[in-house]
Formats: structure tokens, C-alpha cells, sequence
């Protein structure tokens, strides 16, 4: 009897979550050969995996290490759901283009390369410089590429300042009116965000890619 689309989605949720990363890719496969919708697979079965993983970290029942294995798992069901994806993108759009990284002193990237694969799908053009990103590489990738926004991620409050000096160097540039600044990452807030003069601020990947949107005027 085939499984319902819960059943796959917990299916997903689990092997993240038990760091089961051989299994995963089956699963997916399973999931998308049932007819289902990839972004969900994504967002209610792969990232739901990872956010229970994130929530056993904080109780100090997971490592480090355990969470590294969840996001091989994680990736590993993303190599397949992923050219499921619902694509946006217009061939007679306008090319918006999106530099994103993890701010300098940080090496956490599950989240941002879970926002790169969502706004690449909504039909961005996306820079990824990686993680531990020296904070001029932000503002010199963009007058390179001619981008029309910079996405800014961090998870540890000591390399938050980082965000702050970048928005200032395009101030310096003349540049902050051509080139949005978008932040995330687990301590950052609205109240953060207006502190820096930042342009926007997401909770999660699917808030982003709305306000990645709108900042950048894309219809």
C-alpha cells in the first residue's frame, strides 16, 4: 500500500533527524515518485529533520559532530528534490542578482544555503561566496556583478558587528540605496536589523525569498 504524503514527509523528517544520510536519497525519491510536492519535501520533510536535530543540540543532547551528519542527510535528500522545484524565473525578467555569505569569523552555512536554493528557484542569480566571508568581498562582489542584493548570515552574536560594518562600507561606496542588505541567522531580530540600517530581516528561507522580493522590486 503506498504511503500517504505524511507518512514521507516524517519519512524525510526522520532520516535527517536519525542522521540516516544513505537513506535519505530513497526517501526522496520515494516522496517525488508519489507525485508530491517538492517544496514541501524540502520545508516540512528535510528542514523539519534538521530543526528537530538544531533542537536536540540546544538541549545538549547532540554534537556537533551529530549535526554535521544530519546535513549531509539533509543535502543528501536535496540533490533530489531539488530539481523539483517549482521554478519562477522568466526568460524576459528582469536578472536579479543576489550576493549571499556567511559573515567573517562564522562557519555555520545550513541556513544559508538553504535561502541560496530557495531564491535560486524564485529566479535569482545567485553569488554564494561560502562561509567565513572577509566583509569586503560582500560590497566587492556586488559592484562586480552589478548586484541588486547582498544576503548576510551569521549564527554567533560575536560576528554579528560584521553585518553592521558591511552596511556601512556601502554607505561609504554610495552604494546602500543601489544594493539591499537582507540578514538572518539565529540571534539576529527586526530590532537588530533597524539598528544597522539593514533593509530587511527573515525569520526562515521561505520569509526570505518574500522579502528578497520585494526589496529588489521583482513582480
Amino acid at each position: 500500500m503506498a504511503k500517504s504524503k505524511e507518512e514521507l514527509l516524517q519519512q524525510l523528517s526522520d532520516c535527517v533527524f536519525e542522521m540516516e544520510d544513505e537513506n535519505v536519497a530513497d526517501a526522496a525519491n520515494e516522496y517525488i515518485d508519489a507525485g508530491y510536492e517538492a517544496l514541501d519535501g524540502v520545508l516540512k520533510g528535510l528542514v523539519d529533520g534538521m530543526n528537530r536535530a538544531g533542537q536536540m543540540y540546544e538541549e545538549e543532547e547532540y554534537f556537533v559532530t551529530d549535526l554535521l551528519v544530519c546535513s549531509d542527510a539533509m543535502y543528501n535528500g536535496l540533490e533530489v528534490l531539488k530539481p523539483h522545484l517549482p521554478l519562477e524565473k522568466d526568460a524576459d525578467a528582469v536578472n536579479y542578482k543576489c550576493v549571499i555569505g556567511v559573515v567573517e569569523g562564522d562557519t555555520h552555512d545550513i541556513g544559508k544555503n538553504l535561502v541560496r536554493i530557495m531564491l535560486e528557484t524564485a529566479g535569482f542569480e545567485m553569488y554564494d561566496l561560502g562561509r567565513d566571508v572577509p566583509l569586503i568581498s560582500f560590497v566587492e562582489k556586488a559592484k562586480e556583478v552589478d548586484a541588486q542584493l547582498i544576503c548576510l548570515s551569521t549564527l554567533m552574536t560575536t560576528t554579528m558587528p560584521g553585518m553592521k560594518e558591511v552596511v556601512e562600507m556601502l554607505e561609504k561606496e554610495g552604494l546602500k540605496d543601489k544594493v539591499k542588505v537582507m540578514i538572518g541567522g539565529g540571534p539576529i531580530s527586526q530590532a537588530y536589523c533597524d539598528q544597522i540600517n539593514a533593509d530587511g530581516y527573515a525569520v526562515n528561507a521561505i520569509g526570505a525569498v518574500t522579502l528578497a522580493k520585494e526589496l529588489v522590486g521583482m513582480a
